[in-house]
C-alpha cells in the first residue's frame, strides 16, 4: 500500500468515526428533546388540572375535563354557568408553555327541575353510608351532571359495588329520566 492510499483510509476512518458520532450524538439529542417534551406535556398537564380545580365556582355540578397536546390545550365538560367555562380558559391561557386553548365545554341550560334533580341526586348519593366518604373535600371525586332529567355521573370511585351504588340511588330520585354512569373504579 503506497502512502496515499494509507492517508485515504485513515482519512476515511476519521470521517466515518466523526459521522457515526455525529449520528449517535444526533440520537442522543433527539432522545433529550424527547424526554424534554415529555416532561413539559406532563408538567403543563399537571398544571392545568391544578388550576382547573383551583377555580372557586367548581361545584360537585359541573364536570371539567381536559386534554394536552404539545403546547395546545382542549377543554371539555359541561357547567352551569359561563362564567365557570371563561374563567377555566383565562387560567389555562396563562399557563407557562400554553399556547393555544380550545374551549369545548358546554354550558347547561338553566331550569329549576335539573337544579332540584341534582340537589336530590347529591342527598340521595351522600346520605348512603358506603358513599359518604366521595362527599368530602373541596372537589369531592363524583360530578352529579344533569340536563334535561337526564344524570351523567362523572369522577372516581374505589370498587366497582361503590359504582353500581351510585346508579342505584341516583335511579331511585324522582323526576330522573334516565342515569349515565362514566365514574372510573380506581385501580388499588
Amino acid at each position: 500500500m503506497n502512502s496515499k492510499a494509507i492517508l485515504y483510509w485513515f482519512f476515511a476512518g476519521l470521517m466515518y468515526v466523526a459521522l457515526s458520532g455525529a449520528g449517535m450524538a444526533q440520537n442522543s439529542v433527539s432522545a433529550q428533546t424527547s424526554t424534554g417534551s415529555q416532561r413539559m406535556q406532563d408538567r403543563i398537564s399537571h398544571e392545568v388540572y391544578h388550576e382547573l380545580v383551583m377555580l372557586p365556582q367548581l361545584s360537585i355540578f359541573d364536570n371539567l375535563q381536559y386534554k394536552a397536546d404539545g403546547s395546545k390545550v382542549t377543554l371539555m365538560g359541561q357547567v352551569r354557568n359561563a362564567i365557570l367555562k371563561d374563567s377555566a380558559e383565562k387560567v389555562v391561557k396563562k399557563i407557562e408553555g400554553v399556547e393555544s386553548v380550545d374551549n369545548q365545554i358546554e354550558i347547561l341550560p338553566p331550569s329549576p327541575n335539573d337544579d332540584r334533580i341534582r340537589k336530590q341526586v347529591a342527598r340521595s348519593l351522600f346520605n348512603d353510608d358506603r358513599l359518604f366518604r366521595y362527599s368530602m373535600g373541596s372537589v369531592p371525586p363524583i360530578h352529579i351532571i344533569v340536563k334535561g332529567g337526564h344524570v351523567t355521573l362523572e369522577g372516581v370511585v374505589d370498587s366497582q359495588a361503590d359504582k353500581d351504588a351510585a346508579t342505584l340511588r341516583a335511579n331511585g330520585v324522582p323526576g330522573v329520566f334516565s342515569v349515565e354512569n362514566h365514574l372510573q373504579v380506581q385501580k388499588s
